[in-house]
């Protein structure tokens, strides 16, 4: 009885396996807001335009004249997404590539080896993850005959991420040349790897130095509300003349070109 239910619980997860994607995989150069995602950066960019249009204007005007700025922040927020994805499509594709070296070092053919990591995944990836979709897309093209080589160079010009370039540049290469295919990818998903723990020990030791670079850019907000709160009028002076808006007009101009400025600086590309 076991057995009959291990062999159905198998049967299952090639069926998953064997599934054909609906629609060919996209391209994931651009980040697409879903429609909770584009609500939620619209409302979040509508409250900072009150915020900053009250501290340093108090002023429906400018609230008004800021609205044009959710355009480069949604494309900012674009950016970030896009950025997240990417890692994550990385990540998921190391680790389906190390179950198709396993099988590769098993004496799979080159397509068995993608189905048995395909089937594999079904354990841990949901059927709508990248990595599902792009190795569910990889099998039903190698049973029409496309050259693996061909396959990966598409999935790295479609996910427009180096590693996953470079990986298909040089499985490509060997290929022609009859290089050692399961050397390769093993070489390539370990290059990958240590990529990857350097990035994450970068990140880890500048945890706390981006914690500190959130709470100096919060500082002067913060400062403004309590001046407000605590002495009505004190800066009224420089809500209601020229010289006063000309003021706030040059020190948010400051205050955006040092948060831009930190925000680089954080950003370190492996």
């Amino acid at each position: 009885m076991r057995k009959m239910k291990s062999a159905r619980s198998s049967s299952r997860i090639l069926n998953r396996a064997d599934r054909v994607p609906e629609t060919s995989p996209p391209d994931y150069g651009t980040y697409r807001f879903t429609r909770k995602e584009l609500i939620r950066n619209v409302a979040l960019y509508l409250v900072l335009d009150a915020v900053f249009s009250f501290l340093f204007y108090r002023s429906i005007i400018a609230f008004v004249i800021f609205l044009p700025g959710a355009y480069p922040f949604l494309m900012s927020r674009r950016v970030a997404l896009n950025r997240q994805r990417s890692r994550k499509i990385l990540a998921e594709f190391t680790i389906g590539m190390q179950m198709v070296n396993a099988s590769l070092q098993a004496g799979y053919a080159m397509e068995n080896a993608f189905r048995e990591a395909t089937a594999e995944l079904t354990k841990i990836y949901p059927e709508d993850s990248f990595i599902m979709t792009e190795f569910r897309y990889i099998l039903t093209q190698l049973r029409l005959n496309v050259p693996v080589e061909s396959l990966l160079m598409d999935l790295g010009r479609r996910t427009h991420i180096e590693d996953i370039i470079h990986l298909a540049e040089v499985f490509q290469t060997a290929k022609r040349t009859g290089g050692d295919m399961i050397g390769i990818i093993r070489g390539a998903v370990t290059s990958i790897q240590a990529k990857a723990e350097t990035r994450e020990e970068i990140e880890t030791n500048l945890s706390g130095k981006v914690s500190e670079q959130k709470i100096m850019s919060a500082a002067p907000l913060a400062i403004i509300a309590y001046t407000t709160l605590t002495s009505p009028g004190f800066l009224d002076v420089c809500y209601h003349s020229t010289l006063g808006i000309l003021i706030m007009t040059g020190a948010l101009a400051v205050y955006a070109a040092a948060y831009l400025w930190g925000k680089k600086i954080m950003q370190i590309e492996v």
